[in-house]
């Protein structure tokens, strides 16, 4: 029914705990999903371990950082499915988001959503039947509701993304990939209130760009120029479909003017004049 696939961090320390969390997370789904992982350092150790597709050959920018192209080339042309989701690896997933897909009746769409924030430090028992449950009330106790900035999963048929070479896990390429989708006339789905996303919280030192909660650089500048420039990225507050308990609907006023302004290029040009404002050091 669906393919994962993701890129993994070197599977040490803090990192490995969160990146076994959330891939045998994936595994419990229902239907079973196919699941690969690309990238070396450790990730074709665990792939075997839990019996999961792995591609190592996966191209890498110059300072390391794979390349988001040679991973969504490599899913789409092996995958099984016709329904694909690229997810971030540090990432839990509940069984909503296979119901959440199976409602979705359109040919064309891209699926994303905000996640919650949660800081976990144990590896979760998977075998305890209990455990979606646990994680829930935990979620809803200590965590935190992210941003509009908070994507860490998009769901799309084959066909319609095209990836360019985005450095994977560095801002920017998400925007993009909403922006790229919604002016191409393909719906964008909003589905924060139907999938339940839960990311456990990491720092960054895996990159020597890292910062507190984010990965900067000249990586980050590399980005935002393959995006051409702030004004052609968008957020899930751009999203002209929404998807609820109920089903799809469009967006709520005033969320439905600003899906539509955000077709607009002036209208753009203003947000992006605000990102540069925020974020002066990348551009």
């Amino acid at each position: 029914m669906l393919t994962i696939f993701s890129i993994p961090k070197p599977f040490v320390g803090h990192i490995d705990i969160i990146q076994r969390n959330a891939i045998q997370s994936w595994s419990k789904l229902v239907p079973q999903c196919d699941i690969i992982l690309m990238g070396d350092e450790g990730v074709a150790e665990t792939a075997h371990e839990l019996g999961i597709i792995h591609n190592p050959s996966i191209e890498k920018n110059e300072f390391g950082t794979p390349l988001l192209n040679s991973a969504f080339n490599f899913a789409q042309k092996v995958a099984k499915n016709d329904i694909l989701m690229y997810a971030n690896s540090d990432v839990i997933f509940f069984q909503d988001l296979i119901e959440a897909v199976q409602r979705i009746d359109k040919p064309s769409f891209l699926l994303c959503g905000r996640r919650w924030d949660l800081d976990v430090t144990e590896e979760i028992d998977f075998e305890d039947g209990d455990w979606a449950a646990k994680l829930k009330e935990k979620v809803e106790k200590e965590g935190e509701r992210h941003g509009l900035s908070g994507k860490d999963y998009f769901v799309f048929p084959q066909n319609v993304v095209n990836m360019p070479a985005f450095a994977v896990g560095r801002p920017g390429w998400d925007d993009w990939l909403i922006y790229d989708v919604r002016t191409r006339g393909i719906p964008v789905i909003n589905a924060t209130e139907a999938i339940t996303v839960i990311h456990q919280n990491h720092d960054y030192s895996h990159s020597k760009f890292g910062e507190n909660n984010r990965v900067g650089g000249p990586e980050w500048k590399k980005n935002t120029e393959i995006a051409g420039g702030p004004a052609n990225m968008m957020t899930l507050r751009d999203a002209d479909w929404v998807l609820g308990k109920n089903g799809l609907s469009r967006p709520d006023f005033p969320a439905r003017i600003l899906s539509v302004l955000s077709l607009c290029y002036p209208w753009r040009w203003l947000l992006g004049v605000k990102r540069k404002i925020l974020n002066p050091g990348c551009w």
